[in-house]
């Protein structure tokens, strides 16, 4: 069925008392339950739905968008596991089921993980696979530094956060690189630091270079033209300039250094202030 796992627009070929028969390409119909139906339909009018197998393996179409289609990858909440395998919250009525087999490691309910929807070819259902890096390629030699990106953070290890790049590729931001939140499954805006020998990319979060402070500086100076006053000095504990600017402290004194030359702020014994003159 080549429908199976995509958003497609379908005509409405017959009513029943179950809903409504759409065609499928190969000729064949299937059911849009009575619920997806608003009244206004009509046979021969086209309805744009995604097409899977309900709780009983039967092709079912809903109006419905899930968090996932086919061959994409989403981050997934783990909503139960089995003995058998782990079912996700996609967002449709029935969760998705990873096998045991298709796990990158055992799940845990409760917990995100990078997920792949795949046809299960043996019983033509839809299933996810979290095993990631059967489906990683290496980056090609045109992410060069400084370019910018935009990555899905999918996991946390002791070594820093992991992120997907265009579904395929494979990035790391050092742990020691992150002075700001970052969620599982957030996409975020992201800088190349450098490719690797192996084809992935080490990432961060703030642009390469001297770029970086002004960036930085911007955010001082923001949040000075709103408050005049920020009680932030060179003395200030780390994990309050973290907390309050989201920034090593070391990045916090190059960015003031940086706005004092420019002739922007004065640097006052108790913090920092806007010059408005």
């Amino acid at each position: 069925m080549k429908e199976l796992g995509l958003i497609s627009k379908l005509p409405i070929r017959r009513f029943t008392e179950y809903g409504a028969y759409l065609g499928l390409e190969s000729g064949e119909e299937v059911l849009m339950p009575k619920a997806y139906l608003n009244g206004d339909e009509e046979e021969g009018s086209e309805v744009e739905v995604f097409v899977y197998t309900d709780s009983e393996d039967r092709p079912v179409a809903v109006t419905q968008r899930p968090l996932i289609l086919l061959d994409e990858f989403a981050v997934l909440e783990a909503k139960e596991v089995t003995p058998f395998g782990a079912f996700m919250d996609w967002g449709l009525p029935k969760d998705l089921f990873v096998p045991n087999a298709e796990m990158a490691k055992p799940m845990e309910a409760g917990q995100k993980y990078l997920i792949r929807l795949c046809v299960d070819y043996r019983s033509n259902r839809l299933i996810g696979v979290s095993k990631y890096k059967d489906f990683i390629y290496p980056a090609p030699k045109d992410y060069e530094r400084g370019n910018e990106v935009e990555g899905l953070v999918f996991e946390k290890t002791d070594l820093g956060y992991k992120v997907l790049l265009e579904d395929r590729y494979e990035g790391l931001i050092y742990a020691n690189e992150v002075f700001q939140p970052l969620s599982i499954g957030e996409r975020k805006k992201l800088f190349v630091k450098k490719r690797r020998d192996d084809g992935k990319i080490d990432l961060q979060l703030l642009p390469i270079g001297r770029a970086k402070y002004d960036e930085g500086s911007e955010k001082i100076l923001s949040i000075l033209k709103e408050k005049s006053f920020l009680p932030l000095h060179d003395k200030s504990d780390p994990e309050e300039i973290q907390r309050v600017l989201g920034m090593s402290k070391k990045h916090f004194k190059q960015c003031i250094g940086q706005l004092y030359k420019a002739r922007e702020i004065l640097i006052l014994p108790d913090g920092i202030s806007l010059i408005t003159d």
